[in-house]
């Protein structure tokens, strides 16, 4: 309690936990104006008997912005799959990657193309959705939409690929003049505001019956399990000792201290799954949007909780956390600088030897890493086939959520300890830094 009584002696650490508040509840606030032309009862009705399929698991993305199909309908997933895509183009495109290399100014101008990719991903994905919306029916076959034509896919298009671009606008205020990181927690306030309606229906389930009480005890302590799994997994390292030699340098000595090389097991966080989950819906929602018998077949391969899905799920998982680590960890440049300042791994020659121990260690812990967060994000598929509880009960939601609250933690003890005050966790017990 004293390191939160510590955040309001700190008049900048306070003003940037408002700011994002209150940046916060402007999109929580957007969640619920709909879209113009919508019969928003029927399209709840829809979504209702959706629960578990490809529309629930885009919704907890969109924190509930799609079932009622409001401005934010789309959520931040485009900015996400446009990221993906620089990001696997810097790898390919020569053009890219020197620009990349060039500092603040390349990674501007690498940010600038994220921006257009996302209107661009956010307008097919606007076609696509209002195209699907004129087909949908209701139980007794009263249509979603009110008058259907190019009108009203025009004005989705247009309604939506705005939504996305101003929470694309949100998140990086919040990121710049606010705490975390602003995607992050966007998608963050998204789950964590449906949880509270998960729990009540879930104690509607058990007042019927449906779910006696020992089950409901069991998924509580599971669940505290696997938040405790995922705090000591995402704040696990595998330190690398190394020894740097005295240097004499004027009338100074520089050198000859003893520290470590922390390598993080999961080095890339939450961005795997995240990835993951929005290379898949895409083609998804594309293919459930079209009016065929293949591509709705294909749409219902991709699934969550088909073996399709599953296996192409845990392959991206693993895919993108080796991709995502060779991206912000260069064991060659790690090398090239303990060299510079004189320092050594014990028993390993400088350059290039070290380079290789440490793409050896790092490879395993990443392959360790990969299986955990793997593991976490098919944790729902069982709770739903076994116990019938909401989707996000764990996996992806669960990592996300614990991921980023981590994350938006160390930040605010960064600005506590700066300033000489106790951080939110005894000293003894002191967190370490996820990145």
């Amino acid at each position: 309690m004293n390191g939160f009584q510590n955040i309001g002696k700190i008049p900048e650490l306070k003003k940037r936990i408002l700011i994002t508040l209150a940046l916060l509840s402007v999109y929580r606030i957007g969640v619920h104006i709909p879209t113009p032309g919508i019969d928003g009862k029927v399209l709840a009705d829809i979504f209702e008997r959706a629960k578990g399929t490809l529309l629930g698991f885009l919704d907890m993305f969109a924190g509930g912005g799609l079932e009622r199909l409001s401005v934010f309908a789309l959520g931040i997933m485009p900015y996400i799959s446009a990221s993906i895509i620089l990001q696997l183009l810097t790898v390919v495109v020569p053009a890219l990657e020197r620009l990349s290399k060039e500092g603040e100014i390349g990674r501007r101008k690498i940010t600038q193309y994220t921006r257009y990719g996302t209107v661009i991903i956010s307008l097919i994905q606007g076609f696509g959705i209002s195209v699907g919306l004129e087909q949908m029916r209701g139980i007794n076959g009263e249509p979603v939409v009110y008058n259907p034509g190019w009108s009203f896919r025009l004005m989705t298009m247009l309604t939506l690929t705005g939504g996305t671009s101003f929470l694309m606008w949100l998140g990086e205020q919040i990121t710049e003049r606010g705490i975390g990181n602003g995607i992050s927690l966007i998608i963050f306030a998204g789950i964590v505001a449906r949880m509270p309606n998960a729990i009540a229906k879930t104690l509607t389930l058990v007042s019927s019956g449906e779910i006696n009480w020992f089950v409901v005890l069991l998924l509580v302590a599971m669940m505290l399990l696997v938040v405790g799994f995922i705090i000591f997994m995402e704040t696990a390292q595998r330190r690398i000792p190394v020894q740097y030699a005295k240097r004499i340098v004027g009338r100074r000595v520089y050198g000859g201290q003893s520290t470590h090389l922390p390598l993080k097991i999961n080095t890339s966080g939450v961005i795997p799954p995240i990835f993951a989950s929005s290379l898949i819906m895409f083609p998804a929602t594309i293919a459930n949007f079209i009016p065929h018998p293949y591509m709705k077949r294909f749409a219902e391969y991709l699934t969550p909780g088909t073996f399709l899905h599953e296996v192409l799920y845990v392959g991206f998982i693993i895919f993108f956390c080796f991709f995502y680590t060779a991206i912000v960890f260069n064991p060659d440049n790690v090398a090239e600088n303990m060299k510079k300042y004189g320092g050594y791994i014990p028993g390993i020659r400088p350059g290039k030897r070290t380079s290789e121990y440490i793409e050896r260690i790092l490879t395993r812990i990443t392959l360790l890493g990969a299986l955990y967060v793997s593991f976490v994000c098919v944790l729902p598929t069982i709770l739903v086939k076994e116990f019938n509880v909401p989707f996000y009960f764990g996996g992806t939601a669960l990592l996300i959520v614990v991921g980023v609250a981590l994350d938006t933690i160390q930040q605010i003890e960064s600005h506590l300890i700066l300033r000489h005050y106790d951080g939110l966790v005894r000293k003894t017990s002191r967190m370490r830094g996820r990145r």
